[in-house]
């Protein structure tokens, strides 16, 4: 499917909901259970799109705008979530919800072309990307920590299935 910015942008604001959905008003039993050692939480997730919306996709995006490929990206912390503790669920999923609707602002405002989102920038690690590849990494990054917070909440009850696990693929994801 072709990069379409106005579809992009709904997927976008459509995440806080979804996680929220999922999410608020869950025992700790539930937000703070992790898959294995080494992997996230529910709540670690919620924690990770909130630094995400902080220091990534958006000044990513106005970095690209004003300086293009001459500026290098600031390298992403993946893990700052583990070191920044911010409080409750309820209190992530509301800040998470105020900072989409600030970056969607945001983004509305640069008032993108098709000439801009063919606009290069320079990862770190990557190199040279563009404005269209940084925006639909984003709305990617989001569906992947909807898959993984559905993926954790489900293991919840991965002995509680018996064998039926069998059936049930996101229990061997």
């Amino acid at each position: 499917m072709e990069f379409d910015l106005r579809s992009a942008r709904e997927m976008l604001e459509r995440t806080p909901a979804t996680v929220g959905t999922l999410l608020a008003r869950l025992p700790e039993g539930w937000t703070h259970r992790r898959e294995g050692p080494e992997r996230w939480s529910a709540f670690e997730v919620v924690g990770h799109l909130i630094h995400g919306e902080r220091t990534d996709w958006i000044p990513r995006a106005r970095l690209i705008l004003e300086h293009g490929a001459s500026k290098t990206f600031e390298p992403f912390d993946r893990f700052a979530m583990l070191k920044e503790k911010e409080g409750s669920l309820e209190v992530l999923l509301e800040r998470f919800a105020a900072l989409r609707r600030e970056s969607l602002e945001a983004l509305d405002g640069f008032g993108l072309t098709p000439e801009d989102l063919k606009r290069q920038g320079r990862h770190p690690e990557l190199g040279i990307v563009t404005l269209e590849q940084l925006l639909s990494t984003w709305v990617v990054h989001d569906l992947g920590h909807v898959v993984q917070i559905a993926r954790v909440l489900a293991k919840a009850y991965a002995d509680e299935v018996g064998p039926w696990t069998a059936y049930l693929g996101v229990l061997r994801a």
